[in-house]
């Protein structure tokens, strides 16, 4: 067995990362791709490795030297023309080299677990591509397989049908020929097709057409949940230094993304909290339908936008203010409000982080549940001589809830003390009473109107990328400065059109809040089995769970992002919590996914070590 590594190309769209050296040998954590990739190659039982270079050759030759020599025996082919051809050309001038031995082929811009090459090596198919379910991240050739895992097509990115894309898969670029194979059928079908087409085309060109006969014999492995990414892009290298990160860094990597992570193959993200059952398929399909208008028509400006945020919302008009998501609102509220004001901690610490650090005043609940009601704000706040207070409700990460009749008594508690009271309840929706909880009306706004009630749409709706939240209070003046202080073309079209007809799908946001409620109590069932959580309850989409020792949240994480790719939320360390503990919040997904995170958890033993 030998290895083909392509290596040729300029790789123009990592800049100036490629402009003194090949693709490569860019580093990923630190280490040139090149290096992972030829030690992952001594591994194997291996004559020789064939490296095609051709941009910054020379380069590629004097990094490699010999340092190598004493595990891999490594040759080179030059490309000439580089510059003018793609990988079919760095192929044919390795062509007679590919028929003297079985082998792999290998694009250079991949990195990919270890046990990757070993599931290539030891299938016993002799004609093999590796290939990973379709994902919308995914670009470059596509394969389609039958039961067998026959690979009966290959589909080019001019073919590329979306309709028919849940039966795609892509292939990762790795692929083991047997000598026949190559001698018999690809070698002389490249030669004929070069001659015919030219060398500006991609070798998977000739499997496409091989595929097409009956006695090809090229299957496919899927990778199933084993890691790999190819690297075209500095946002393709930024993706695989997260996904192969080191223990010590990859916390960090991901949590700093703060989101977009439907680039990362199959994983769940347990930190977003969003709800499971909406918006339903109906609605998703009214935005389908009217896709190609909302991209390419300019969204309206913020006078219509209030008028269908007041329908959609059931408040009226002056009493309203959408937001470019509630995160836009917080900013413009908080950094617009002078004077001490009252949080509570834990929380969600976009509001203090908006505010003053001097001029704020903390209450920690104590109690090991940090659990907390209106008299206890009362109680505290009394004597603090405080112009406005923060109340997230259901609180996040705690999930304590404070009833409506007692955040009312709180609202009118504040009126007679001149002191704002800002209610976010972007995750009331999830509360077991929620069709009667949010304080999101003109009677409630008007009987306090020192109070404020914000809402991010994107929790209980489910529509994180709409970029959508609201501003609710009878304080004209408030509601009118915020109005001034954002864009006059603050929200997207899709997030317009998605209040516009958000009042025809109520009936199945309220079912979906209802079948919320039911599966939080199920998975809570199955948290309660885990023996090192302590699980703290909630009226949120989300539970704030104590690790308790050996165990460390940070371990549980990693572990749980290695070994089944899911990715939770290590609360250790956030302001309010007990320092001396170890915390984790875990949010709430459908059942299927629920339970694959129970089963994950429960798979970690204390022998694990780190953890």
């Amino acid at each position: 067995m030998q290895a083909i590594i392509l290596a040729a190309g300029m790789g123009r769209r990592l800049g100036e990362l490629t402009r003194d050296n090949t693709k490569c040998m860019v580093p990923v954590n630190g280490r040139p791709l090149i290096d992972r990739l030829l030690t992952q190659l001594s591994r194997q039982q291996l004559q020789r490795v064939i490296i095609v270079v051709g941009y910054k050759g020379k380069q590629l030759r004097e990094y490699i030297g010999q340092r190598y020599d004493r595990q891999l025996r490594i040759e080179y082919a030059e490309n000439p023309i580089y510059d003018k051809t793609n990988n079919i050309y760095s192929l044919s001038l390795v062509k007679d080299r590919l028929q003297e031995d079985d082998t792999l082929l290998i694009e250079s811009d991949l990195i990919l677990s270890d046990s990757l090459l070993g599931m290539l090596l030891d299938n016993p198919c002799p004609n093999l591509a590796l290939v990973a379910k379709y994902e919308s991240w995914m670009d470059g050739t596509m394969v389609q397989i039958d039961d067998e895992r026959n690979i009966v097509n290959f589909i080019s990115k001019a073919a590329f049908n979306y309709s028919d894309a849940q039966s795609y898969y892509k292939t990762v670029n790795i692929y083991k020929f047997s000598k026949a194979f190559l001698s018999e059928k690809y070698v002389p079908f490249l030669d004929a097709y070069t001659k015919a087409v030219g060398l500006n085309e991609y070798y998977e060109n000739v499997l496409r057409i091989l595929s097409m006969l009956s006695s090809h014999n090229l299957k496919a492995l899927p990778i199933g949940q084993e890691k790999w990414y190819e690297i075209d892009d500095k946002q393709d290298l930024d993706i695989a230094e997260a996904i192969f990160a080191d223990e010590k860094d990859v916390i960090r990597k991901y949590y700093g993304r703060y989101g977009g992570f439907w680039r990362f193959p199959q994983m769940l993200d347990f930190c977003y909290l969003v709800n499971p059952y909406f918006p339903s398929r109906r609605l998703k399909d009214e935005l389908r339908a009217n896709f190609d208008t909302l991209l390419t028509e300019y969204p309206s400006g913020m006078k219509v936008n209030t008028l269908i945020a007041s329908k959609c919302f059931g408040v009226s008009e002056p009493y309203i203010v959408p937001g470019n998501g509630a995160a836009e609102l917080i900013k413009v509220l908080m950094e617009g409000t002078e004077g001490r004001t009252g949080f509570v901690r834990p929380t969600f610490e976009e509001y203090p982080n908006r505010y003053d650090k001097d001029s704020q005043v903390t209450f920690v609940p104590q109690n090991e549940d940090y659990r907390y009601t209106a008299d206890d704000l009362m109680a505290f706040f009394g004597d603090k001589d405080i112009r406005q207070l923060m109340l997230i409700n259901p609180d996040n990460p705690s999930g304590n809830f404070i009833p409506k009749a007692d955040v009312l008594r709180l609202a009118q508690w504040c009126e007679e003390r001149g002191i704002r009271l800002v209610v976010d309840e972007s995750f009331v929706d999830f509360s077991r009473d929620y069709a009667t909880n949010s304080l999101l009306s003109d009677d409630v706004l008007e009987q306090y109107p020192r109070m404020a009630v914000m809402k991010s749409i994107s929790k209980s709706y489910g529509v994180p990328g709409l970029r959508l939240g609201i501003l609710a209070s009878a304080d004209r003046q408030l509601i009118a400065r915020i109005k001034k202080e954002v864009s006059i073309w603050n929200l997207n079209s899709f997030a317009e059109f998605f209040m516009q007809i958000y009042n025809k799908h109520e009936q199945d946001y309220q079912r979906a809040c209802e079948k919320f409620v039911a599966e939080r109590d199920s998975f809570e069932r199955q948290l309660r089995t885990i023996p090192f959580l302590r699980v703290m309850p909630t009226e949120a989409n989300y539970f704030l769970c104590e690790v308790l020792p050996p165990y460390t949240a940070s371990g549980i994480v990693i572990r749980m992002l290695k070994q089944h790719n899911i990715l939770t939320r290590d609360c250790s360390g956030k302001p309010g919590l007990n320092p001396q503990k170890q915390y984790m919040r875990i949010a709430v997904r459908n059942h299927e996914d629920n339970t694959r995170l129970a089963e994950g958890l429960l798979d970690l033993t204390i022998g694990q070590s780190s953890i």
